[in-house]
């Protein structure tokens, strides 16, 4: 069972530039979500970055808002949280696989993204994983928004050729064109 098993967590990134965080959450199970979010704002509060909370009806509408949030915003990651809880019908794995689709998608398009929506058989499972002071999924997504911010800082800093330049131009720094 999850619950007895031990995880590494690494050390959660400082931020040295002003980072904000647009916390995405479902309050569909309302208990659980103060937990996930608790945890997330707890996160983001020991990095030093800022954060905003807006609330989806369910799972499903969390990639949609990101994606909003991502174009119309200013925030340098987002964190996607909530619960699903199995029940007699398919639908759990539509919501399921089609939310966490929608963040890996948004993630391989360069959203910085942290997914703490609970997929989970039962309440007790997902009461123990939002609960900051247990599994606390909500500062584990939150951290794992934090160390992709981190990792884009670090490498979308430098410029690297593409190994093609169309007509033999390339492109300076400051705009202008050199023919080669």
């Amino acid at each position: 069972m999850a619950g007895h098993e031990t995880h590494h967590v690494m050390e959660t990134p400082k931020m040295d530039k002003p980072t904000k965080l647009l916390i995405v959450v479902s309050p569909y199970y309302k208990d659980i979500a103060d937990n996930l979010v608790a945890g997330a704002v707890a996160e983001c509060e020991a990095a030093g970055a800022e954060h905003e909370i807006v609330e989806m009806p369910g799972a499903l509408e969390i990639p949609p808002a990101i994606r909003i949030a991502d174009r119309q915003g200013d925030y340098d990651g987002y964190v996607a949280l909530g619960c699903i809880i199995r029940g007699e019908t398919t639908h759990y794995d539509t919501v399921c696989n089609d939310s966490s689709r929608g963040l890996m998608l948004l993630g391989l398009q360069g959203c910085n993204i942290g997914n703490g929506i609970l997929t989970v058989e039962d309440r007790k499972q997902a009461e123990v994983r939002a609960d900051p002071k247990d599994q606390n999924k909500g500062g584990g997504a939150a951290a794992a928004a934090l160390h992709l911010i981190a990792m884009q800082r670090t490498y979308g800093a430098k410029s690297r050729g593409l190994g093609f330049r169309p007509g033999g131009k390339d492109i300076e720094d400051d705009g202008s064109f050199q023919i080669a």
